[in-house]
């Protein structure tokens, strides 16, 4: 049974969450369809830009995505205070940038400038939209909602192009959030569409790829606001993926050795709760990633016993 998206997604603290939208019928609307013969490749770009433009005007941080065939995964950071610092001019800036005021179709730059001025000057409006712009229910409803709307368009067709609730899970140590980020990296090579990471397109790990960083940089995320430093660096956790996406193809050369990568010693967790945990973050965990304390502690926090997965993280620690 559906529980209150609230217990799960908090708007006062800053958290990670792994969201998963999935198209109607699991039909190939993003993709080939193979039934038709018609191409939807297209529509991967339009995902992609919609979602980094979102992400600089959101208080978020994208960590992670993959757009593929019928479904898109995003890993992001929510962080209200850094909203609760922005001045009402800037919360009007970004809420009329978010949605701006058209005539016949186009953006009318003098009436966006006049909402805005208005939206500053209100308080209680400015209050409001402050608090859409760290609402993860609003950050997807961006994203989805025009998208639909092109998809439709293009089509010449009416009805639902998405599912009508995206799955959400709660991401509750750096360990869950670096295994939920390789588990969206690697969706293309695991469902064979890809051979490597270089060709996964339409991912976060190909935008790491493509931006030379220094061997020590951070973990960042691809667009957005900054969470705390992780325990580990960009490169380190490339060499992360790439060991675990060859835990899929045993065979498959690579540049790194073949010993567990140092990011597993950073993250305090071993290879093969690693893999339990990487490899099965949807079919394994519902609403929550994370240590056997964490889940135990979100368990109690929204008043229920156990949360999936805290079997499998005993199963993986007896290993």
């Amino acid at each position: 049974m559906r529980q209150p998206r609230y217990q799960l997604v908090s708007t006062s603290e800053r958290r990670f969450y792994h969201c998963v939208s999935r198209c109607v019928r699991r039909a190939y609307l993003c993709g080939f369809d193979t039934a038709t013969g018609q191409s939807f490749e297209h529509r991967r770009q339009w995902v992609e830009e919609r979602l980094l433009a979102l992400a600089d005007i959101f208080a978020v941080g994208i960590y992670a995505y993959a757009v593929m065939e019928n479904h898109v995964h995003l890993v992001l950071m929510v962080d209200p205070a850094v909203a609760a610092t922005w001045s009402a001019e800037t919360v009007a800036e970004r809420w009329v940038r978010l949605c701006p005021v058209r005539t016949n179709g186009k953006i009318d730059a003098d009436a966006c400038r006049m909402r805005q001025d208005l939206i500053a000057s209100d308080p209680v409006q400015t209050a409001v939209y402050r608090h859409r712009l760290v609402d993860l229910a609003w950050f997807m409803r961006s994203l989805n909602e025009p998208i639909a709307r092109r998809a439709n368009s293009e089509d010449a067709c009416t009805g639902h192009f998405w599912e009508s609730r995206y799955k959400c899970q709660a991401l509750l140590d750096d360990a869950a959030i670096v295994a939920c980020m390789t588990y969206v990296d690697l969706n293309p090579v695991r469902a064979g569409i890809a051979s490597d990471l270089a060709s996964s397109t339409h991912t976060s790990v190909t935008r790491r790829l493509r931006s030379a960083r220094p061997a020590g940089h951070a973990l960042r995320p691809i667009r957005g606001i900054p969470a705390k430093s992780f325990p580990i660096t960009t490169i380190a956790y490339i060499d992360l993926v790439e060991w675990t996406g060859r835990q899929y193809q045993p065979g498959k050369r690579g540049r790194i050795s073949e010993a567990p990568p140092s990011a597993l010693r950073q993250l305090a967790i071993d290879e093969v709760q690693w893999r339990r945990q990487a490899m099965a973050v949807e079919s394994c965990y519902w609403r929550a990633v994370g240590s056997m304390q964490r889940l135990i502690d979100k368990a109690h926090a929204i008043g229920q016993s156990w949360l999936k997965g805290t079997g499998r993280v005993a199963q993986a620690k007896r290993c």
